[in-house]
């Protein structure tokens, strides 16, 4: 685990990515790249048979630079962190404060991996490897230069912060497209709600809020007035679990159904 601070000075903590499972994403996105590659240069090369071979070389080199830097940066931009790769193992890039990367962050990590971590100088990704062993959280030089670090969003369930929907708020939340609310920012709410007894109250109060916020602009309902955010972020939460595991054919848990007393109840 480790602990990320958010821009409110909150502690979440998030199950860091081993370098293994980082291992198996990289040669994941390698072997999507080469058939890239190959495609693209097959393509190339079958219609530039009068072009003059040097210019054909640097056309190539040019190709395969576009490719090798392009495919992260496109696929972390568009999808928030994620790489196909990435996809396939649970991990997601996130900045240091434990929000979402932006195409500032993907361009410094595509551009250093291409010239630092694994192909110009990287020795294959020997560089990345070194330098990742070295680091406390994991990183290589890509995510020391962005300000980024990868984490495992695939919790194992004994970990996962038990999250029980408020019983007032079961019914509103079933008509709810919780579909609508991005994974990454799930995850923030449940370290959030996982953590929310150990955190300063004023910070806990202000990162709720603004959580609550967000989550309300993807579902297009804002908190009610007469709703307590964590019950609110809370109902988002399980509704979201329970249509997960009626996917999966698994049965959900009733839906009024508490466990003890309430562990988000507002101070009194």
């Amino acid at each position: 685990m480790s602990d990320l601070v958010t821009g409110e000075a909150v502690v979440l903590d998030l199950r860091l990515a081993r370098l293994a499972s980082r291992g198996v994403a990289v040669a994941i996105d390698v072997l999507v790249q080469a058939v890239v590659l190959l495609v693209v240069l097959l393509l190339f090369l079958a219609g530039a048979g009068s072009v003059d071979p040097a210019l054909r070389a640097a056309i190539g080199v040019v190709v395969v630079a576009a490719v090798l830097v392009g495919y992260p940066v496109l696929f972390e931009t568009l999808s928030r962190g994620r790489s196909p790769g990435k996809a396939a193992l649970g991990l997601r890039v996130v900045r240091d404060d434990g929000g979402p990367i932006r195409f500032r962050q993907a361009l410094v990590r595509g551009l250093t991996g291409f010239f630092v971590d694994f192909w110009v100088f990287g020795l294959l990704g020997s560089v990345a490897i070194f330098v990742s062993l070295a680091s406390a959280k994991g990183k290589r030089v890509g995510d020391l230069l962005a300000g980024t670090v990868v984490v495992a969003e695939r919790i194992p369930a004994a970990e996962t912060p038990a999250v029980t929907m408020p019983p007032a708020l079961a019914g509103w939340a079933s008509g709810l497209d919780v579909a609508a609310v991005p994974d990454d920012l799930a995850l923030a709410v449940r370290q959030y709600l996982g953590r929310y007894h150990r955190l300063d109250p004023a910070a806990r109060d202000a990162l709720g809020a603004r959580l609550a916020a967000e989550v309300g602009g993807h579902l297009g309902v804002p908190l009610p007035s007469e709703a307590w955010a964590p019950h609110y972020l809370a109902a988002v939460l399980a509704e979201r679990r329970a249509r997960e595991r009626a996917r999966h054919a698994a049965p959900p848990p009733p839906a009024g159904e508490s466990t003890g007393d309430d562990p988000f109840a507002p101070p009194r």
